[in-house]
């Protein structure tokens, strides 16, 4: 089988999906939260295209997901699958300069509506419910985690798909980049989620300057990262080949 033709399975697969995970959300949603919905869809575009370069890999990291994971944990999962998607289209619309290509979009609004998908049922999972006190606290580790896997494997499969190289070096190389974010994602979104019980959603402005302040950080981390330590990235890139 030809190098491109496995590349274009994985994406229809990836698509195939997505599709089927967004149509059982689309079953099984039933609430609807115009108004919050709205302002963490805005949220989410705004900040899909404050991006960060990951050095070492071809890919780049935006700091939309507090955002995405805060529909997760308080829209349902039609919602949560509508805002993902919508954002992902903001994140990967290409400069002017730049051309479009239609089966990067495809796979990444896939990746990203089947991983939403999967945290948002995981998060609302009859099973957590019984547990009272520690159901909410373990639901957003639990959709944290399922955030994390369900962007970071696919993404790793198709750079070693397209670069010829084994899929778990470059798998580990993103997950050490990527993780302390995810762990901050969640820690924000619990904080939110505790204060605007009392204040009221309206709060999740307040997050967007914090998302900037760590959009700055990562940038400045990474450029002196490269700058400092570029035989790491030379490690990074060629891991698996």
């Amino acid at each position: 089988m030809s190098h491109t033709r496995r590349i274009k399975m994985f994406i229809g697969a990836m698509t195939l999906a997505a599709a089927s995970a967004a149509g059982y959300a689309g079953f099984v949603s039933h609430t609807v939260h115009v108004y919050f919905a709205l302002a963490v869809l805005a949220l989410a575009v705004v900040t899909s295209r404050m991006k960060v370069k990951l050095p070492g890999i071809n890919g780049n990291m935006s700091v939309n997901l507090p955002f995405l994971l805060m529909a997760i944990v308080n829209l349902s999962a039609a919602e949560a699958v509508g805002i993902t998607c919508v954002s992902t289209v903001a994140q990967c619309w290409p400069q002017k300069s730049a051309k479009f290509k239609a089966e990067q979009m495809a796979f990444n609004v896939s990746m990203m509506a089947f991983a939403s998908c999967l945290a948002s049922l995981m998060f609302h999972a009859e099973w957590l419910r019984g547990m009272h006190w520690s159901s909410s606290t373990l639901g957003l580790v639990l959709a944290t985690a399922t955030l994390f896997l369900g962007q970071t494997v696919p993404v790793a499969a198709i750079v070693a798909l397209s670069e010829a190289k084994a899929a778990g070096p470059i798998w580990w190389s993103l997950a050490h980049l990527s993780f302390p974010y995810y762990v901050l994602t969640a820690g924000v979104t619990s904080m939110v989620q505790t204060v605007s019980s009392h204040a009221g959603w309206g709060l999740a402005l307040a997050v967007f300057p914090v998302m900037y302040g760590i959009h700055r950080s990562y940038r400045l981390y990474f450029g002196r990262m490269v700058e400092t330590r570029p035989e790491v990235l030379v490690k990074a890139a060629g891991a698996g080949a």
